[in-house]
Order: C-alpha cells, then sequence, then structure tokens
C-alpha cells in the first residue's frame, strides 16, 4: 500500500472521479458511509456534535450527519464560516441536510468562538480541516479545537485531526485536535506513523474507499506493509531440512542466554531447516535443553564470545543477541565481518559493538539488514527529540551505509539504500517486552536462510512478527504478553499469511 502525499492523494481522488468514473460527491457519499457504519457499529451513540469546515472535510462530515439523523440519532452540526468560499461537495451535502427538515438535526453556522453545552455522552465528530492544511490554525478556529480538547467527550477526527499536518512535522507551537480516534481513507498519512504525533491522532482506522493512483513505486517512496503484500514461498513436497537453509546465529553470553534461545527458537519456528547456534561454553547446556532443535557451536570462552566459526556452510548469518561488547568479542566481530559474503542480519549488541567501534562500518556488507530499537539506533548515529528526526536520519545511514534499517516501534520502518521506506501495520503495545527484538531476528534470519531477498525477508519478518503477537494478544492480551507468547504464535501468524 503506497502513503501517498496530500497533494497525491489530491490528485488521486481526481483520477478515481475520471477513471472509475464517480462522480465526486458519490466519492464522497461512500467515504462518508464507511464512517457511519464504524460509527453505528462501534460507538452507536444517540448524540453527536460534528464540526466542520467549509471545503471537502466538511463535506463530509455533512454526509456523516445526514445518515446519522435518518438513523434516529440527535446531531448537532456546527459549520465554521472562517471563510466566505466552500467548496461543491459541501455545498450540496449542506443543501441535503437542510432538505431533511428533521428536528433531531440542529445546523449552527458561527462566525466566532461560542461556548456550548454538550452532554457528556455526546460524541464529537472533528471535520474542520483535511489534509491539505500547510498552515498553523488561528482565530475562533484556534478557539473551538483548544476548546474541544479540553472536554471529555469521546472526539473522532475524520480523514486527519485538524491542525495536523500530513506529510511534515506540525510546528510544536500549533494548535491541533487530540482525538481519540481517527477515521482516515486509503492510506495513512505519513505524520500518523510518529510517536509525538499520537495525542492527536488517538486510535487509527484506515478505511478502503477503493481510491485509484496512478504514481509508480518511484513516485512515492513510502509505503504501508499490509498482508496483501505477504507472499510466502510455497513448501516442496520433496525438500528437506537442506532444502530450506541452514542458519548460523551467533548469541548468547553469561547472564544472556536467554536472547540466544528466543532468537534460535524463532528462526527455527520460522520454517529454516537447520540452526546452528554459536555460543560460549557456559550456554550449552541451556541451548540444548531450551531447543533442543539447534545444533550448538562452542565457543573456546566460557562467558562470552572470542570468535565466530567461518560462514561457508551457511545460508545466512544472524549476530548479536545478548554477545556483549567485550573487546575480545568486537575483534571476533570485526574479523567475521572482514570475510562474510553470506546475508546478514545484525541485531541487538552487534549495534552497540559497532556504535562503539565505528571502524566496523566498512566491513559490513551491502543489504546488510540492521534491526536497533531507538536507543540503540541513536547509539550508532546521534541523539534525537522526535521520530520524525530519527525517521530522517534512517534514511541517510540506509543510503550511506548501503543497508537495510529495521528501525523498531509501533510501526516499525524498513529504510533501504534507494529511498524507500516501508511502514509495518501489524503490531500491539504488548510486545515491548524483553526479548521481543532476539524473536524478530530469528524470524528474519530464518526468511535469509530460506533464500528470501533481505528486502523481503526485513519485510516478511517484521509483519510476522508483528501478527505472531497480535495473535498472542487475542489470546491473553497485551499487559501479559512475554517473547515466548511471540514465537508460540508464530505457526498461527504464517497461516494466517500463507498462499499455499
Amino acid at each position: 500500500m503506497h502513503i501517498l502525499s496530500s497533494k497525491q492523494m489530491h490528485e488521486a481522488d481526481a483520477y478515481t472521479i475520471a477513471n472509475e468514473p464517480i462522480a465526486s460527491i458519490d466519492l464522497m457519499e461512500r467515504a462518508a458511509q464507511k464512517c457511519y457504519t464504524y460509527l453505528c457499529q462501534k460507538h452507536n451513540a444517540a448524540h453527536y456534535y460534528i464540526f466542520c469546515g467549509k471545503g471537502n472535510n466538511g463535506g463530509d462530515g455533512l454526509a456523516i450527519a445526514r445518515m446519522l439523523t435518518l438513523a434516529g440519532k440527535h446531531v448537532v452540526v456546527v459549520i465554521l464560516n472562517f471563510s466566505n468560499s466552500a467548496s461543491d461537495d459541501f455545498i450540496t451535502n449542506k443543501n441535503r441536510l437542510a432538505a431533511l427538515k428533521n428536528p433531531n438535526c440542529t445546523i449552527i453556522e458561527v462566525i466566532d468562538f461560542q461556548q456550548l453545552e454538550l452532554s457528556h455522552d455526546a460524541i464529537i465528530i472533528d471535520c474542520i480541516f483535511g489534509s491539505g492544511l500547510n498552515r498553523p490554525i488561528n482565530g475562533f478556529t484556534a478557539d473551538y479545537i483548544s476548546y474541544i480538547n479540553s472536554l471529555e467527550n469521546t472526539t473522532i477526527a475524520i480523514d486527519i485531526p485538524s491542525g495536523l499536518f500530513a506529510d511534515v512535522p506540525t510546528p510544536d507551537d500549533a494548535i491541533a485536535l487530540e482525538a481519540d480516534e481517527t477515521l482516515t481513507f486509503q492510506s495513512p498519512k505519513l505524520q500518523f506513523l510518529f510517536a509525538e504525533n499520537q495525542r492527536f491522532v488517538g486510535h487509527l482506522k484506515i478505511f478502503d474507499i477503493r481510491i485509484q493512483h496512478p504514481f509508480a513505486d518511484s513516485e512515492t517512496p513510502y509505503h504501508f506493509i499490509t498482508q496483501e503484500n505477504i507472499q510466502l514461498q510455497a513448501r516442496n513436497i520433496f525438500g528437506h531440512k537442506g532444502t530450506y537453509g541452514h542458519a548460523l546465529l551467533v548469541a548468547g553470553s553469561y547472564g544472556k542466554m536467554g536472547a540466544a534461545t528466543l532468537a534460535a527458537k524463532a528462526c527455527l519456528r520460522t520454517g529454516c531447516g537447520l540452526v546452528t547456534a554459536h555460543i560460549p561454553q557456559r550456554g550449552y547446556e541451556i541451548m540444548q535443553i531450551a531447543v533442543p532443535e539447534a545444533i550448538t557451536s562452542i565457543d573456546t570462552n566460557n562467558e562470552f564470545c572470542s570468535h565466530i566459526i567461518e560462514s561457508t556452510p551457511y545460508s545466512a548469518i544472524g549476530i548479536g543477541p545478548g554477545i556483549g561488547t567485550n573487546p575480545i568479542t568486537v575483534n571476533a566481530l570485526q574479523t567475521f565481518l572482514q570475510g562474510n559474503d553470506k546475508p546478514t542480519v545484525l541485531d541487538a549488541d552487534a549495534l552497540n559493538c559497532i556504535a562503539q567501534n565505528p571502524q566496523l562500518w566498512q566491513y559490513i556488507r551491502p543489504n546488510t539488514i540492521l534491526t536497533p530499537h531507538p536507543g540503540e539506533f541513536d547509539r550508532l548515529t546521534h541523539n534525537h527529540t522526535t521520530c520524525y528526526e530519527r525517521f530522517e536520519t534512517q534514511k541517510q545511514l540506509a543510503k550511506d551505509h548501503s543497508c537495510i534499517v529495521v528501525l523498531k516501534g509501533h510501526y516499525t520502518s524498513i529504510a533501504t539504500p534507494d529511498g524507500n521506506v516501508f511502514f509495518n501495520s501489524t503490531g500491539n503495545p504488548g510486545m515491548a517486552t524483553a526479548g521481543s527484538g532476539d524473536v524478530l531476528t530469528g524470524i528474519i534470519l530464518s526468511l535469509l536462510a530460506q533464500k528470501y531477498s533481505p528486502l523481503e525477508a526485513a519485510k516478511i519478518g517484521v509483519f510476522l512478527h508483528g501478527l505472531a503477537g497480535d495473535c498472542a494478544a487475542e489470546k491473553i492480551g497485551t499487559i501479559s504478553i512475554i517473547a515466548s507468547d511471540i514465537i508460540e504464535n508464530i505457526s498461527s501468524a504464517v497461516t494466517k499469511v500463507a498462499h499455499i
């Protein structure tokens, strides 16, 4: 799914109108119907206050108001007259609503701020400004948004919270609506995907209203990974364990063998034929008991990895979970990277070793996958004050080092050397738990060993990882999830996306 800029989304609307073909007012009706159905199914409230501007976002609100009124709901529409002009579809829907002459619907037009008496159970719907806004809101419109923010009523934004910019960061001092939910169309806006905007967006719901667009991938570098983008390889009925790759996992140190066992188990559960875990001596019994399916390669050192075996026999390499940053381990990592020519994923302490020893960058082969969480990422680069700033650095890092940077978070993002970024749609807050990243490393390593391309391994890996977490949440809720629960639900995730 492409993530379009506000300008591209406007062009996509026009393209759909011309090529479906469909009248603009009917496309608006389609969008409003999706919102109306959701409101009735999710909330089914008796009272609604709908705040409308005079553009097409306001037109959406008027169409929703008409549908709610016809369903017997009590609706108050507040039209903010901050402009002398109005869009054609706004005018059409205003006339349609007025023609009902229904006592359940009241239309108020305002030119300055007036405090309203809202019942505590009324739902507020924000249709003041759409995604084309490119300057901070001021005047009485800002007063209304501040007033709505002060209320405890459930607030739902249509398309985008009014005042929030779609494509670039919103100024810190700008006024924007703080929605409990945002109902948007076709794909998320770029700014919805950064944590600093969570207080504006709230819970995000995306409706497919069959918008078409003419843009090539090169014109839309940002993408949203959904199930339709995930294609798993079919299993060969004559296949054997050698068919599905042999992964080498370098992981663990004294006190951190859990990371190694989690990654190894996730790697096997995702379909890899063979997994060899290179671990320190003191981890041998732990690995053999916890993951008996894994082959063990025992380091000469008791407590940490002091050397890494040659990559020649293996299909793909994963390095980092729990290895520590001992200087001897750093030297082993450097020696290995200098001679390695296999697809590789670097995570956790491997990234911390690189952060502390920047000379290691020169030995990282093109298309190596890096999987930092924000803290590890900042250690690799520099401190950031916002997720958007970190996103900009992520794109540059992928380009500078010709690598694939998987920045973990709610919408895990995958940046590629050619400037594309893929945001993941699966996952939940319960996955913010120790070991979750080690599981992701195992999943991606497994896919690399099965000869998925590095980009496909990263995209499918983060999607399956998040979906497994979602499957776990369905069973036990988000609070109680631990990393082992994610592993136990990899099979459920694979079943959901398998095209075999």
